[in-house]
């Protein structure tokens, strides 16, 4: 079987959309997420925040059945990475490329099925949040976890620059 390549351009499905820090004396404040902006289909079940130290990567992995909501908002900048592994969709083997973080907030929403990775591009560690549609190892983390990881396989598709 040939490996897949994987060509630059916009995944269907993929939500990417600035986040707004409003700043004053006392410091800033950002809605990273609100009901009425949001398809149903998204509504978080969980949120977590990770931290990640510079030029550490997380991922690549994707989920079967977990779409996640990511946001970016500092203290450090991350290079994310995306690749549309759906055989099913209009937009299978695209590839994109993009930051976010703290000079440049902003959520993404990926759907089940793209292959995601984010790298701290930044100096110094940085945080992400991630408020996903499905609970980690299900009801009372009982459930096999929905992932995929491609990280550990050096003959994957999915790498990083």
């Amino acid at each position: 079987m040939e490996p897949q390549i994987f060509n630059f351009g916009k995944i269907d499905g993929v939500i990417i959309k600035p986040i707004e820090k409003y700043v004053d004396e006392r410091g800033w404040l950002a809605e990273l997420f609100r009901r009425d902006e949001l398809d149903a289909q998204h509504f978080p079940v969980m949120s977590y925040v990770s931290q990640t130290q510079p030029g550490i990567a997380r991922g690549p992995h994707e989920h079967v059945e977990q779409t996640d909501y990511f946001a970016f908002i500092g203290p450090s900048n991350f290079k994310v990475y995306l690749w549309d592994h759906r055989q099913d969709s209009v937009t299978n083997g695209i590839r994109m490329v993009f930051y976010l973080g703290e000079d440049k907030p902003g959520m993404v929403i990926i759907p089940p099925g793209v292959v995601h990775a984010y790298k701290n591009i930044g100096g110094k560690a940085g945080w992400v949040f991630n408020a996903p549609n499905r609970l980690f190892a299900g009801e009372g983390k009982k459930e096999t976890v929905d992932e995929i990881r491609h990280e550990d396989d050096p003959s994957s598709p999915f790498q990083l620059d």
